[in-house]
């Protein structure tokens, strides 16, 4: 374990909250027109991401303070309470269905979403996996094999919901860690070319995955359809130009994109505050991850430093999805902007995960 200590990643606290500052900001911008509409309170939103904030900041500067050990003795039993979730979840009259997928349990006025926190519980265990067996790791048998098992096995659960877009993002993020740990390329090889043929299975087997397929290649096809997302996001970013038509200038959260502060805040803040206010959040989140693989490369063991990758994966991962979907460069997905978008899920597991890592940076060699 490691013995000295010293003070945490400071310019990765300051990055962290600058993302938070920016997003609560347009959270509000995002969803002001349709909160008054809706709730007849144009901060209700707003509000309620600012109390998700409040308890993710506390328990990211608690986190922050735990040995980031103490993740892999308790791992496995955060694993299975995070699968006895993902099974609660798919319950009739315990999971909350919204937009087609069963993916919340209701917690008196608020719900969170099991399949959230299963993505750091799953990068902890994997941590732990792959640090005690890593000379394992090239026997496709004895390393990749029982890895990859309890990774589908989750992916699976979070199907079930159906939520692709989560279970991209985790499945993405434990083949990276997978992939650093020192696996051989020819396992991936073969491997990729069946995730690639299960990844064609399950958009063939839902009509709607085909359509934000077809939606994506061309979303004219079906303007006030599978398309109309697509559209109106390129409708916010466009106007946008250079400086943008300005803080809460907003025309396509009129009621034109749907749910604005969610999925395409990215779209609202190009609209908003332009090419410049875009590149500014690209280049925070460069920061972040660059001071996260600094963290990475400075941990004084494996578990620390697969930890830390896999948090970075996560982030990294997750933000190129949706910033994709946004510009219509992928086709369109539930994934959510980490820090920006308005959830509360989503971001009390991204400050708990950015605890975690600066945890590791306070033993770091770097």
């Amino acid at each position: 374990m490691p013995l000295k200590k010293s003070n945490p990643d400071f310019i990765l606290i300051i990055v962290t909250l600058g993302l938070l500052a920016v997003g609560l900001i347009m959270v509000y911008s995002a969803s002001a027109i349709w909160a008054d509409y809706k709730f007849n309170d144009s901060f209700f939103f707003a509000k309620r991401q600012i109390l998700f904030a409040g308890v993710g900041i506390l328990a990211m500067f608690f986190i922050m303070n735990v040995d980031y050990w103490t993740w892999r003795t308790w791992s496995k039993i955060i694993l299975i309470v995070c699968f006895v979730l993902l099974i609660a979840v798919l319950i009739p009259g315990v999971g909350m269905v919204r937009n087609g997928s069963r993916s919340w349990i209701g917690v008196g006025a608020f719900s969170i979403q099991p399949s959230e926190f299963m993505k750091l519980a799953m990068i902890a265990f994997l941590a732990k996996f792959l640090s005690e067996r890593q000379k394992y790791i090239t026997s496709f048998k004895s390393g990749l094999l029982p890895a990859l098992s309890l990774v589908f096995v989750a992916f699976g659960f979070i199907m079930l919901q159906p939520d692709l877009g989560t279970g991209t993002v985790m499945t993405g993020t434990c083949i990276v860690m997978i992939f650093v740990s020192g696996a051989r390329i020819s396992h991936f090889s073969w491997l990729g070319l069946m995730g690639v043929a299960g990844f064609v299975g399950l958009i063939l087997s839902a009509p709607y995955r085909i359509k934000r397929i077809t939606s994506f290649l061309d979303p004219w096809q079906d303007p006030l359809g599978s398309g109309f997302q697509i559209i109106q996001s390129l409708y916010a970013i466009g106007p946008g130009g250079l400086f943008g038509l300005g803080l809460g200038q907003s025309r396509q959260k009129f009621f034109y994109l749907p749910e604005p502060q969610t999925d395409f805040i990215f779209a609202i803040l190009s609209e908003e505050l332009g090419f410049i206010g875009g590149s500014f959040v690209i280049l925070l989140f460069a920061l972040l991850l660059w001071r996260g693989i600094r963290i990475s490369l400075g941990a004084p063991d494996l578990y620390g430093s697969f930890l830390a990758v896999g948090i970075i994966a996560m982030v990294a991962i997750q933000v190129m999805i949706n910033i994709g979907v946004v510009t219509g460069l992928m086709p369109v997905t539930g994934i959510t902007l980490p820090f920006l978008s308005y959830g509360g899920s989503s971001l009390t597991l991204m400050l708990m995960a950015i605890g975690v890592l600066l945890n590791i940076s306070r033993y770091s060699r770097y």
